[in-house]
């Protein structure tokens, strides 16, 4: 009797530095049993082979920066049963939502010798702002534990078991003494577990690569920051990077947007 059809799983590049792609291949061992688990059908950062979908599951990297991704990631959705965004880029913009501060077009002329062929949007968005996502698996990059954990929930056809709290809580897990208590300044307060508390076991401060963790107070982090004596614009810069376009960083960079340095 012939068995059933794997699931068929499809992964997919947008703008981005394929580092969450990297992070799958990075399962070394248990990519074995991801494979034998699913059918990738269409993964070009692995294989050269493609096959057309429908596709099961699809991993989607990257934003959105030109209006041809804006309806490749339509097309995708079409083909796709449960649509997962992987990483800071696919869930909040990433470091290039930078430019939506900006002029994009004297960001382009800058950079290009030939800015008139170049084609791009004045900002960059997550995938969701465009489709509907079933699942949002956030960092920069994804940790491969909370990947696996996410495929095997949906393959199983329940939730997939990823904390909301806070860097905060895994630092206490880990027995590491809290860098803010010694006077550094650190974002794992409002950010989203999933590092294992890298930085602060080093003894720096979370740099918030796995964007706002649920409900982040940012307010009074950035408040006890001043008290820490960081400047609006170190308080601003902070928020404005894997994860600039997220709406709760967001709000905060911009509430110390009009805010002058002291000296």
């Amino acid at each position: 009797m012939a068995g059933r059809a794997r699931p068929r799983l499809a992964v997919w590049k947008f703008a981005s530095c394929d580092g969450c792609q990297l992070s799958i291949l990075d399962c070394e061992d248990e990519l074995l049993a991801l494979a034998e688990a699913v059918h990738i059908a269409n993964f070009p950062e692995a294989s050269s082979a493609v096959e057309e979908g429908p596709y099961d599951i699809s991993l989607v990297e990257g934003s959105i920066i030109t209006a041809h991704d804006a309806e490749r990631i339509v097309k995708v959705r079409q083909q796709s049963r449960l649509l997962v965004t992987i990483g800071a880029c696919a869930t909040a913009g990433g470091i290039q939502a930078l430019r939506n501060f900006g002029d994009i077009g004297e960001m382009v002329a800058a950079v290009y010798a030939s800015p008139q062929y170049i084609s791009t949007l004045a900002t960059s968005t997550p995938i969701a702002a465009h489709v509907a996502v079933d699942f949002e698996l956030r960092g920069c990059p994804v940790d491969k534990a909370q990947l696996l954990e996410v495929i095997s929930a949906l393959l199983a056809g329940r939730k997939p078991a990823i904390a909301a709290h806070s860097v905060c809580i895994e630092c206490k897990r880990r027995g590491i003494t809290c860098v803010m208590v010694q006077g550094t300044p650190c974002l794992g307060p409002v950010t989203h577990a999933g590092c294992g508390a890298i930085c602060p076991s080093f003894r720096r401060g979370c740099y918030g690569c796995f964007g706002p963790m649920e409900t982040p107070n940012t307010a009074a982090l950035a408040g006890q920051w001043r008290r820490l004596g960081a400047a609006p614009r170190e308080v601003q810069r902070a928020f404005r990077t894997f994860n600039a376009a997220a709406e709760p960083f967001l709000r905060q960079s911009q509430a110390h947007d009009d805010q002058d340095d002291p000296g």
